[in-house]
């Protein structure tokens, strides 16, 4: 597989790693709070939508450049969303074709925010583990943006994912005026993927399914 590094200067920087198909369409794909753009299921992911012809840039959000542990500051969110967009000007300048943008968890929660100011970055949103309110706070959701976000998006989510039940998500997705899908997975919030039961299927399924929501090129 043609692996390339990205280590691009700038305000914010983009460092990651691009997966090159021999399609013009790529998609920029980041990590949750806690991980980085190594987590196996990104690289999985990543590794599938190159046999399904679409490149990848596999991204570390900006707060993780800056620390190697931890989790994102609320103050820092506007910059991780720079970093996406930064990410994204990277991958035009390789690639011909569709830009598409994606994330677990935090990190999709970011490209959603990030579209929903500027649509026209990216024809379509990958959407894994969408983090919907905290673990038992379901009085606080994170879904005052959804309304604006009108790029078609594919939702990935656990069955038991305490962020976000189900029937909540289709409560959260009926607010977006764009065509939305959702892939139910076996799992919480990892999508199952840090067990030794993972589905090894899911990588491909995603794919097959968001090329279905993206559309023909």
């Amino acid at each position: 597989m043609d692996l390339e590094p990205i280590e691009v200067a700038g305000d914010p920087p983009v460092r990651g790693v691009l997966h090159r198909a021999p399609g013009p369409d790529g998609l920029v794909l980041t990590h949750g709070a806690g991980g980085n753009k190594d987590a196996p299921l990104l690289v999985a992911v990543a590794e599938a939508f190159v046999v399904g012809g679409v490149s990848v840039l596999r991204c570390d959000l900006p707060y993780r450049q800056a620390r190697a542990r931890g989790v994102p500051s609320p103050a820092g969110a506007a910059r991780d969303r720079e970093g996406l967009r930064a990410a994204l000007a990277v991958l035009r300048s390789r690639l011909p074709g569709r830009l598409f943008l994606g994330g677990h968890s935090y990190g999709g929660r970011q490209a959603s925010m990030l579209l929903a100011a500027a649509p026209a970055l990216a024809s379509a949103l990958l959407l894994q583990s969408y983090p919907l309110h905290p673990p038992g706070k379901s009085h606080s959701l994170r879904t005052e943006h959804l309304p604006r976000v009108r790029t078609p998006a594919l939702f990935v989510h656990g069955t038991t994912d305490p962020f976000g039940a189900l029937d909540e998500l289709e409560e959260a997705r009926v607010l977006m005026p764009a065509t939305t899908t959702v892939l139910a997975v076996a799992g919480g919030h990892d999508l199952g993927w840090s067990t030794s039961t993972r589905d090894a299927e899911l990588p491909a399924r995603i794919v097959a399914t968001f090329l279905d929501v993206a559309g023909p090129g």
